[in-house]
């Protein structure tokens, strides 16, 4: 009896096969006509699935001149044609996978039926699926349910509807490609691990060739992998590989497409695939190198800002053409290293550097004495320190440029107005700081504020406004607030000249938080710093104590040497899709930040921090500099940062030295050693590793170019006469 019911068993399962087959290929009326116009439905809409998402292809970032630096994906795929399948590659695929392949249409009937039958009584997992029908079902593994593990899961569970469905997908294919198309198709999208998709990739790099000089033993691996690519792993199992290989070279001959002595001969060769890993590029901007990669990562997170999503940007096959001068960043980057080791504790050193113009601003370098990279025993990091809001002590005294341009819009001082530089001065407008003004005076208010300088500026006569830009000195700037009457001006002149996501940031630095207790967390720079809850603001904003992004301090300078015109730094040239079409990037349009007078007339303000008596004398005088140029140097309190922002008409930049990653008490400049360290007792100034940072980078980098003069100043915001 068991025999018997076994029997009819299995007739009764080769009969509901035959229906379904049945109802697969001829819909009925009735309940199974309306079955039928469902899997119909659904197989129309996998059909359109496959034809309407594209494969993800490799993203690739160049420098300006379209050289290659960085690739970014998700699978590692080059797509090939049907004319670059090799005689060797296509025997050895059909062989071991479909040998019928150009004789059936789509379905091998006999071997669906069986399979079905075999998996529904619970017998070993039967396949019998056509090179077509693989096709459908790695399409919608790789491609269309990609990170979606449910739909992968049903793209390939063991049952009679989906290899029904799938059957029928692959019957239109067959309908609409021809055989090389969709042997192509195929060998364009199979997993061949590792990240390794397509027969493209694999080849160049399993073998490091391309698909067309595959040779036969070549080829037969490759053919052997796509049943179990992890499992045949040549690099971790070269053994089972072998063994797999082998196996498709007897195929071939059992399919008279090898004879059997040149499969004996083939055997006998090692793997011969390239030694350790596979030959692929890094899939992110790991593989622009130490040197490039700071500016890779600025391309990424500037197309993520602007719309672009990370998939799209790692699976859409675009050509990123960038602003990135390699010449000037190595220089950028040699110079950031001259100044402060790679490995130094604690101590980051970065320098950027941005085009000025009235329709774009391009950024040009994004350097840092630091490699980038995952090693961080060897100095690496993959934060964008020249870009990113990383330098959290500040840049000091660059942002007296914000109070002075300030005032100028007031017509409170021009740039000629005589100004005093006491000692020390006691605010009356703004709030907090010591309670006496060192060395000795009167008991403070708690609402006064109180600085000193921190040099001796006894010697200087007849000063104005652009000698005390020159020199420094925190008291004239700090009485200058208070002459505006808030620090509101200035806050928003940062914020217009440049500072846009720099002031977005709290002053930690990072994304405000609604939820923190302590205002300097829960508010934006611009709030904390700026007017609010009945203050004027803090005093301390004209003296830099927050957080800044050196490339937007660079940009600062590119937007006064641009007449005043504000534009995005930004890093991208051109974007084309995988066809070549051009792609829009959404960038924030260009707009008048200031009068041009008012930034005409502050680039002459700013004009004389390299020369005698100015802060950035020293470092000017080292590589004998002789360019008309803008210049403001910045220390921070305790020196624990400094700075250097600057520019001549072509090329604009900041250089910034900070603490990251942890260090305790200043930063000490030890130039004849070319170190700098975090010591107990900072003594590091703008004028020192910053400004000669941006020197020793700029004088190599304009070399052989021609020397370019300042904007004339608008009498308007001249000034000059009696205080």
């Amino acid at each position: 009896m068991r025999k018997a019911d076994g029997l009819f068993k299995l007739i009764g399962l080769c009969l509901l096969a035959g229906v379904l087959v049945a109802g697969m290929l001829f819909p009925v009326v009735g309940a199974a006509g309306v079955m039928s116009n469902q899997a119909s439905e659904t197989v129309e809409k996998t059909s359109s699935d496959l034809a309407d998402i594209p494969p993800p292809l490799v993203t690739t970032i160049t420098d300006n001149t379209g050289s290659p630096i960085a690739t970014l994906y998700e699978q590692y795929r080059l797509p090939i044609t049907e004319n670059q399948i090799n005689e060797a590659m296509k025997w050895a695929l059909v062989s071991v996978e479909d040998k019928r392949f150009y004789e059936h249409h789509g379905v091998d009937w006999q071997g669906t039926l069986r399979a079905a039958v075999s998996n529904s009584t619970g017998a070993d997992t039967q396949g019998a699926s056509t090179l077509t029908q693989q096709y459908v079902k790695n399409y919608l593994i790789n491609v269309v349910y990609r990170g979606d593990t449910v739909g992968q899961k049903k793209a390939q569970e063991q049952s009679i509807a989906r290899k029904l469905k799938e059957a029928r997908i692959a019957i239109q294919l067959e309908t609409k490609l021809t055989k090389q198309q969709i042997l192509a198709g195929y060998l364009n999208i199979v997993e061949f691990s590792r990240q390794i998709y397509g027969i493209g990739a694999a080849a160049h790099a399993y073998f490091d060739t391309t698909p067309e000089k595959l040779t036969v033993p070549q080829a037969a691996l490759l053919a052997g992998l796509v049943n179990n690519p992890i499992n045949n792993d040549p690099w971790k199992h070269p053994d089972k590989a072998t063994a797999r290989r082998n196996l498709v070279l007897d195929r071939m001959v059992d399919n008279k497409k090898l004879a059997k002595a040149d499969a004996d001969r083939f055997k006998a060769e090692p793997l011969g695939v390239v030694p350790d890993t596979p030959k692929k590029p890094p899939a992110n901007c790991i593989g622009a190198g130490p040197e490039d990669g700071f500016f890779c990562q600025y391309v990424e997170d500037y197309l993520l800002k602007s719309g672009l999503t990370r998939d799209q940007l790692y699976t859409g096959g675009y050509t990123i053409k960038s602003t990135l001068d390699k010449r000037a960043n190595s220089a950028a980057k040699a110079s950031a290293e001259a100044q402060v080791k790679k490995t130094q504790p604690y101590v980051a050193n970065t320098l950027s550097l941005v085009k000025p113009g009235k329709n774009r601003h391009e950024v040009v370098a994004l350097a840092a004495n630091r490699d980038y990279g995952q090693d961080q025993a060897a100095g690496q990091t993959t934060y964008t320190l020249p870009a990113g809001v990383y330098n959290t002590g500040g840049a000091g005294s660059t942002y007296k440029i914000f109070t002075t341009a300030a005032a100028m819009e007031k017509g409170i001082v021009g740039i000629y107005s005589p100004v005093d530089i006491p000692d020390s001065y006691t605010s009356r407008v703004f709030a907090g700081g010591p309670k006496t003004c060192p060395p000795t005076g009167p008991p403070l208010r708690s609402n006064w504020y109180c600085v000193g300088n921190a040099g001796d500026y006894s010697k200087i006569s007849g000063a104005n406004i652009q000698t005390a830009l020159a020199t420094s000195p925190n008291t004239t700037f700090v009485e200058l607030e208070d002459r505006i009457g808030s620090t509101g001006p200035a806050v928003d002149m940062a914020h217009r000249l440049g500072l846009r996501e720099t002031m977005a940031t709290n002053a930690a630095g990072r994304t405000p938080d609604p939820n923190a207790s302590k205002a300097e967390l829960r508010d934006t720079q611009a709030k904390f710093y700026g007017p609010h809850d009945n203050s004027p603001g803090l005093g301390s904003f004209t003296l830099g104590v927050s957080p800044v992004s050196g490339l937007e301090l660079a940009n600062v300078a590119a937007t006064i040497l641009s007449g005043g015109v504000w534009c995005p730094p930004t890093p991208i040239a051109a974007v084309t899709d995988r066809n070549g079409k051009p792609v829009p990037v959404k960038e924030a349009p260009c707009e008048q930040a200031v009068p041009e007078g008012l930034a005409n007339t502050l680039a002459v303000g700013l004009s004389k921090d390299d020369q005698t008596g100015g802060t950035s004398a020293a470092a000017a005088r080292a590589v004998n500099w002789d360019r008309p140029m803008i210049g403001k140097t910045g220390t921070t309190q305790l020196n624990a940062s400094a700075a250097f922002v600057a520019g001549i008409p072509q090329m604009a930049g900041a250089a910034m030295t900070f603490k990251f990653g942890g260090g305790q008490g200043g930063i000490c400049d030890a130039q004849v050693q070319n170190e700098v360290h975090v010591c107990p007792t900072g003594n590091i100034f703008g004028g020192r590793a910053p400004a000669r940072t941006w020197f020793g980078a700029m004088k190599n980098i304009m070399e052989g170019q021609p020397v370019m003069d300042l904007p004339q100043p608008d009498p308007q915001y001249m000034g000059g006469g009696a205080r």
